[in-house]
């Protein structure tokens, strides 16, 4: 039976064994995981979900406190129409992190920037431009276009001196949707170099609406984009992304034409990867029935997570001051309403709001437990340790095991003598 290892992903001068492992934020998706993926040959992802945030956490900018104090005076009211991120802010948290990124990385493969056009900052076009050009300046090998249509997007960048040399994809959810990219980037003359076609049982924010998902067919979706691209006398690659969970999934894709796979939910138990280790304990444990599609979410797309995450029931205050990251054109976000509208309790606080989340607040605190649909399914992918916790695989096990397996067999990771005593030892 083929084999994810009988293949090649061929992007402009590289070829790279044809595994994406998805960008997911914020910081789910680290440094450390995206440069063992590109080490073992793949592509890995990084997001821009919050750069400064990240800069400020990991490189001791102040770009959010400062933001706070110039805002302050905007605390106490639901009028944010004022609070923006600026180009230099956003540009400088950006270029902390993909620079780092860039300094380290070493191997074969590549590492890639998951951009979301629905990360407004207050600023929409400015802060995308913001976070572009930084990336490209930074070094990234190339930048996949999400949570959007973008249609201007590469307009904002057709002068920089990489934007023809970097990598540059999208993320749609349809033909239809890549037809709508097509145009603005036919306006500069500048075709995706991939497209990554999601497919409704992905993890985060889906391009589907909450009450038809199930309607849609990865396998349909990747094959009419695959058409339509043919119709139209143009070779990109199709990847595609969703529920990709066994390497014979991924080699399947490969032998119907698509250019390779992109996986996610697989990395979030990661060692490498950015979830504390309770939250993947918690997905380990997962059952079907504990995941759920929303629209917590105020960005407006239908997401998907597990039933337990803390971010469904939580009465935090608006502090756009400091974050404000989904802060539309005209300082709107729909978790305000819901808190404002949200009443007082006995204890004269506001009551938990269940109908939106402030996802920068709970994405900063890893307490929105995004996941695809297939994360019930993670318990195959290791093993039960003998004090009643899994064993954390790898990024190169879960790798790996995309790249070699067959016959829908899973390898698990095999437990070392180490982690063996240390089970005994707390029994």
């Amino acid at each position: 039976m083929s084999k994810v290892d009988n293949y090649r992903l061929t992007l402009g001068d590289k070829e790279v064994i044809p595994i994406l492992q998805g960008g997911m934020g914020v910081d789910i998706s680290t440094t450390e995981l995206a440069l063992k993926i590109a080490e073992l040959g793949g592509i890995g992802h990084i997001s821009d979900a919050m750069s400064p945030y990240l800069s400020d956490r990991k490189f001791k900018t102040r770009l959010q406190s400062d933001k706070q104090k110039f805002f302050k005076e905007f605390a106490n009211s639901l009028d944010k129409s004022t609070v923006k991120w600026e180009y230099d802010n956003t540009y400088e948290g950006t270029l902390n992190h993909i620079r780092d990124t860039m300094e380290k990385k070493s191997g074969p493969g590549l590492v890639f920037v998951n951009t979301m056009e629905k990360l407004q900052m207050g600023n929409p076009k400015v802060t995308l431009k913001a976070r572009l050009d930084a990336q490209l300046d930074g070094g990234i090998d190339g930048i996949t276009l999400s949570a959007g249509l973008h249609k201007g997007s590469f307009s904002l960048i057709e002068d920089h001196p990489r934007f023809r040399d970097a990598q540059l994809g999208i993320i749609v959810s349809s033909a239809r949707a890549l037809k709508i990219f097509l145009r603005g980037a036919n306006r500069v003359n500048r075709k995706p170099d991939y497209v990554i076609v999601e497919g409704p049982l992905a993890g985060g924010h889906l391009g589907f609406g909450i009450d038809d998902w199930q309607k849609y067919d990865l396998k349909v979706i990747t094959q009419e984009v695959i058409q339509f691209l043919k119709d139209q006398d143009l070779d990109i690659p199709v990847i595609p992304a969703g529920g990709v969970f066994t390497g014979t999934d991924a080699a399947d894709y490969l032998a119907a034409g698509a250019g390779g796979v992109q996986v996610a939910t697989r990395f979030t138990i990661a060692q490498e990867c950015g979830y504390p280790d309770h939250v993947k304990q918690i997905l380990l444990n997962s059952e079907e029935e504990d995941i759920e599609i929303n629209l917590s979410s105020p960005t407006g797309y239908p997401m998907r997570m597990l039933k337990s995450s803390p971010s469904l029931s939580s009465n935090i205050r608006p502090n756009c001051e400091a974050l404000g990251y989904l802060l539309d054109q005209d300082g709107g976000c729909a978790y305000h309403q819901a808190w404002d509208e949200s009443p007082v309790g006995a204890d004269g606080k506001k009551e938990a709001v269940s109908s939106k989340m402030c996802i920068c607040y709970h994405f900063m605190k890893y307490s929105c437990y995004t996941c695809g649909h297939n994360a019930y399914r993670l318990k195959e992918t290791t093993v039960k340790r003998d004090n009643g916790l899994y064993y954390i695989p790898t990024a190169e096990d879960i790798f790996n095991d995309y790249r070699y397996s067959s016959d829908h067999s899973i390898y698990l990771p095999k437990v070392s003598d180490e982690d063996a005593a240390l089970d005994a030892a707390s029994a």
